[in-house]
């Protein structure tokens, strides 16, 4: 980047605000998945969202990209740099403005997690429902971009059902505010359309998201079975009765023994599938519906139930749940993270062709997954020095567009970005994909607001980012590299 170009950015950031060392740069490279990998030309570290719009305004006068960037957890390659773009790091605009207990609601910074959005909340029995494994540490502005859920958005919803405004910095500077204090707004549904965008129609500075009462009562139960068609029956069974649990999560036996080798967590290491079920709500409504849960567990060949005896257990259970992605590096040296969706009545036939495709390629696949609404995150397996990355890559494609053909979609809650922008065309006709970029158009006519994500671009499409690997006419010695 020219020098000239770099005095804008300290002018408007302050030097230590503003990083170009490649030593400093190589940390942002990637988001969750890692096996993307493209350095920026720059780093900014706005402090506020007047900072972030006075960075976005040098890079619309320069016409430089820009990717806006939370904790970089993501798992789609939604937070990617541009080679020569800036990321605007949004880490330093972490502060909790507001908890409003009468309205039940709280203002904050994009950079605030997700965690600690409930924990600002507790004192007044309120907390915020979308909880993503990684709630600890991933930021309330890329669940926005994502439109995160969590194990219990199958009762609660997703980030878009707790989002009341937002305000946010378009691609050109400008400042606007999406939505208001009242849940209902007139006219387009523009705030709908910015959470999951994945980045692409502008950068979040403020959102006021909805809380919600703690459940008088929490039930939970993990469930053994001996195989996980008797698991993914017994959800179908739960739901038909009229249930609905908070949270229906299923792991299958290569998760459970990673879990139990991390966190100790009190999964039985011999059962094939287990499920984790928790209701919550009245106590007598608890109550009797948690009878009915354990009753059909029972006759779908339940092999052990585990009833969660104080919040302790509840808390330790569910640690074991969101500890399995980081578990599954007990499983192999590297791994992909997919996320498709499939009605819940085809779980039993996914599980099957997943294994059966993981057994063509070679390769191992780990299931942990949001079983109640059919939201899937196989792990495939794999190891990069072996050799077996493009076999993962292909394998993950596989299954995603798998997901598809049985009447599901792409992604559930890690968005498209660069994993699976290729894959757009099995899912949506070219009017629709030309439809979406018309509205992208409408907040970002130049096109610098998180470029090379969501859709199929012929670079993307056929030059992958990361490694580099040879062209096929190369190998064959046709051609030579220059």
């Amino acid at each position: 980047m020219e020098t000239h170009v770099i005095r804008d950015f300290v002018a408007v950031l302050g030097r230590d605000n503003v990083l170009t060392e490649p030593t400093e740069l190589r940390t942002y490279e990637c988001d969750g998945l890692t096996g993307y990998r493209v350095v920026p030309a720059l780093v900014a570290l706005p402090g506020s969202a007047a900072e972030v719009a006075a960075t976005v305004k040098v890079c619309a006068r320069h016409g430089i990209p820009f990717v806006a960037r939370g904790a970089g957890t993501g798992l789609s390659g939604g937070a990617l740099p541009v080679a020569d773009g800036v990321v605007i790091c949004l880490q330093r605009l972490r502060r909790v403005l507001e908890v409003d207990p009468m309205n039940r609601r709280a203002v904050v910074e994009p950079g605030v997690t997700n965690r600690e959005i409930s924990r600002a909340a507790a004192p007044y029995g309120l907390y915020y429902a979308p909880d993503p494994s990684s709630q600890q540490v991933c930021t309330i502005g890329g669940n926005v971009a994502e439109n995160s859920g969590g194990a219990h958005c199958l009762k609660y919803g997703f980030t878009v059902h707790h989002v009341l405004a937002a305000d946010v910095v378009l691609a050109d500077g400008t400042v606007t505010t999406l939505g208001g204090d009242s849940p209902q707004q007139p006219g387009y549904d523009l705030l709908g359309a910015f959470i999951g965008s994945e980045g692409t129609l502008g950068v979040v500075t403020r959102v006021v998201v909805r809380l919600l009462p703690k459940p008088a009562t929490v039930s939970t139960v993990v469930a053994d079975f001996a195989t996980v068609a008797a698991a993914g029956d017994t959800v179908t069974s739960v739901i038909a009765a009229g249930i609905v649990p908070a949270a229906v999560e299923m792991l299958d036996n290569l998760t459970i023994q990673a879990v139990e080798a991390a966190v100790a967590a009190g999964y039985t290491a011999d059962a094939a599938a287990a499920l984790v079920i928790e209701l919550d709500g009245p106590d007598d409504e608890v109550t009797e519906q948690f009878g009915q849960v354990l009753e059909l567990c029972r006759r779908h060949g339940s092999t052990n139930l585990r009833v969660a005896g104080d919040p302790a257990e509840r808390e330790l259970i569910w640690r074991g749940r969101k500890a399995a992605f980081a578990a599954a590096g007990r499983l192999s040296p590297d791994y992909i993270v997919q996320d498709g969706v499939v009605p819940r009545g085809r779980l039993g036939e996914v599980l099957v062709r997943i294994a059966g495709m993981a057994d063509a390629a070679g390769l191992r696949v780990a299931n942990v997954f949001h079983a109640g609404d059919g939201n899937l995150h196989p792990l495939v397996l794999y190891n990069r020095a072996a050799g077996e990355l493009e076999r993962a890559e292909r394998l993950s494609t596989a299954i995603a567009e798998l997901c598809v053909e049985l009447g599901g979609s792409l992604s559930g809650e890690h968005g498209i970005g660069t994993d699976k922008a290729c894959s757009m065309p099995a899912m949506f006709t070219q009017d629709d994909l030309d439809t979406m970029q018309r509205l992208r158009a409408a907040f970002d006519p130049e096109g610098l607001c998180n470029p090379g994500k969501i859709f199929p671009t012929p670079r993307l499409c056929g030059e992958r980012p990361g490694p580099y690997r040879p062209h096929p006419l190369e190998v064959a010695g046709v051609i030579e590299r220059w």
